[in-house]
């Protein structure tokens, strides 16, 4: 007898479980941007891969929330006559079952997947919010991956720059200011901050899935599964008390009489609330304080942070030279290089370089249409040719020992029609007013995208992503809590904070264009700030229409590749050499 697809499944468990509908995010126990194997139920039962969404399943009907960069991706890998797309933010889950379900009808949710804020929004609609006691999945996905269980290691503070005993003593001075008793810890690129250990439960996410207890005297209770900590020094494991993952939430509960423990609304699972509420403690409300000391790097992870975008601008360059040398020369063959091919071969000139670990993330490589979709990954069944007609989008970066990068560049080797190259031109100057821009310090993200979005709003055009996010020290790719977008962000930029820039334009079904660089931010005189490229890569000028930069701009263009040729000259291949320096050339050589 043929099995049930996932969804009908799914729905045999709605009539056992006596609910109308159930909700399914795409969401692990940490708020994980990128979800193991295990833990990614809504791919599993959509065929959705991107990094953010939910599902809300119902008996006769089912529908797909996405944000704005997958609005595109999610038409190509959904079944549409199953599920109905709708926009995360703009049409949100909340909204939805208020216009269109009864009253009293009964929603199942799992409490490890929904964190606070998002079970207080549902439960202020007309239906009933049913907590789930057991995972319903696991009498319906037959094949699930085991949880992941990669070994962890120790940073060194010659690389982190501060002992785990100091950041310990620093988070717990917040505590006491705060009148908690402790600190629940879910956020694992928090947990690897504080104890300066990195792990591998999720290939180029170096975090380790855990949870972790600090209380205001300075003392560590960490939850992690046994085998992972094999290889830690006796040294650290002596300053902790370890448990299994298991017993998080019943030592939660153990402790919380009495007691009033610091829980991060926006990420920590609503799970962890009703464990201490129910027992007798008090939940406080706010940001898991190592977040925002986090961002804060230290003198010794901006000094890592700068060599190793040394080290991926080295890569960078020869893989451009690379490109520029075959694309033409392949195509006229009639063997043109690859999206796929053209990854692997940056993977390789990245692997040269001796701090290099890993990837930061999938790399995006993305020719002529499959640029449209902001974060498309290449198949086999899409692979498209990189050739001299169409547009070639690369995002990528790299794990280094001290630092993590990320940067885009978009690329011709052909003619360029006039609507690209107007296009091109407008993000390049929304690029370039985020370098050209003085802010006092302590401005918030949100106040500053729309400079980044002006020569595209002049056109009557706008992209549906964020400006720019901030990036861990050898630590997620996406960090908290400072991000530039036009939704409010409560966290001020200051000198310190490292983030991306990154403006872009879309074309569904011809092209993308996004111009991305890391950026220090960094005092430029009192009481005022201005992002420094931390990110040394050629930008493609064979796109630009010369007339409609300014003076400003095309100074800092020149400024920005003369540094780039200065820094990256002793560092690429000889036969990279000559590429860099025409790549580099000032405008008006370039401008013929």
């Amino acid at each position: 007898m043929q099995s049930p697809s996932p969804l009908q499944a799914l729905r045999d468990q709605l009539v056992a479980l006596e609910l109308d509908g159930i909700i399914v995010p795409r969401a692990d126990a940490h708020q994980s941007e990128n979800c193991a194997p295990h833990d990614n139920k809504l791919q599993w039962l959509t065929g959705f891969t991107g990094s953010a969404g939910m599902a809300l399943v119902l008996r006769d009907k089912a529908l797909l929330f996405v944000d704005g960069r997958y609005q595109v991706q999610v038409r190509n890998e959904v079944d549409l006559s199953a599920f109905d797309i709708h926009h995360l933010h703009n049409e949100p889950l909340d909204q939805w079952l208020n216009a269109s379900l009864p009253a009293g009808s009964r929603i199942g949710f799992e409490p490890l997947l929904m964190v606070n804020s998002q079970y207080q929004a549902l439960s202020a609609t007309h239906c009933r919010l049913i907590a789930l006691t057991t995972d319903p999945f696991d009498a319906i996905w037959h094949d699930r991956p085991a949880a992941p269980c990669g070994a962890i290691r120790e940073m060194p503070v010659a690389i982190s720059g501060e002992s785990s005993a100091d950041k310990r003593a620093r988070v717990a001075r917040v505590l006491a200011e705060k009148g908690a008793d402790f600190l629940a810890i879910t956020l694992p690129d928090n947990i690897a901050w504080l104890l300066n250990i990195r792990g591998s439960d999720i290939e180029m996410n170096p975090v380790a899935h855990s949870f972790a207890l600090l209380s205001r005297d300075g003392e560590v209770e960490w939850f992690v599964a046994p085998p992972k900590t094999a290889t830690l020094s006796a040294a650290l494991i002596s300053t902790l008390t370890l448990n299994d993952v298991d017993a998080f939430l019943p030592r939660c509960q153990q402790v919380a009489a009495g007691k009033k423990i610091l829980l991060d609304g926006d990420f920590a699972p609503v799970a962890l609330r009703f464990a201490i509420e129910q027992h007798g403690g008090e939940a406080l409300w706010g940001a898991d304080p190592i977040t925002f000391i986090k961002a804060h790097k230290n003198a010794v992870e901006l000094a890592g942070y700068r060599e190793s975008h040394q080290q991926d601008g080295a890569a960078w360059v020869n893989f451009l030279a690379w490109l520029a040398q075959e694309v033409p020369a392949r195509e006229a063959a009639g063997n043109p290089v690859t999206e796929l091919e053209a990854q692997q071969k940056q993977l390789e000139f990245r692997q040269r370089q001796p701090g290099f670990i890993e990837q930061s993330f999938s790399t995006i490589s993305a020719s002529a249409s499959n640029a449209a979709m902001c974060h498309y990954h290449s198949s086999e069944k899409t692979n498209l040719p990189i050739t001299r007609a169409h547009l070639y989008l690369n995002d990528s970066g790299g794990q280094y020992q001290n630092g993590t990068t990320d940067a885009t560049r978009t690329l011709s080797f052909g003619p360029v029609d006039p609507q690209q190259r107007l296009h091109y031109t407008a993000v390049l100057k929304g690029f370039l007013s985020m370098f050209t821009l003085q802010f006092p310090s302590g401005t918030h993200g949100h106040q500053l995208d729309a400079f980044a979005r002006r020569a595209l709003w002049d056109l009557g055009l706008d992209f549906d992503h964020g400006t720019g996010h901030g990036v861990g020290h050898q630590l997620l790719i996406h960090e908290q809590p400072q991000r530039i977008a036009k939704k409010v962000n409560p966290w001020p930029l200051s000198a310190g904070n490292i983030m991306t820039i990154e403006p872009g334009y879309y074309l569904a079904d011809r092209y993308g264009i996004r111009i991305e660089n890391q950026v220090e931010v960094v005092e430029s005189q009192p009481g005022f700030c201005r992002f420094a490229s931390l990110t040394l890569i050629p930008i493609d000028l064979s796109l630009v229409e010369w007339n409609l930069l300014s003076e400003q701009e095309q100074q800092w263009l020149d400024d920005y590749h003369q540094q780039v040729r200065d820094t990256l000259s002793p560092r690429v291949d000889s036969e990279a050499r000559p590429w860099l320096f025409a790549a580099t050339a000032p405008l008006r050589v370039q401008a013929g």
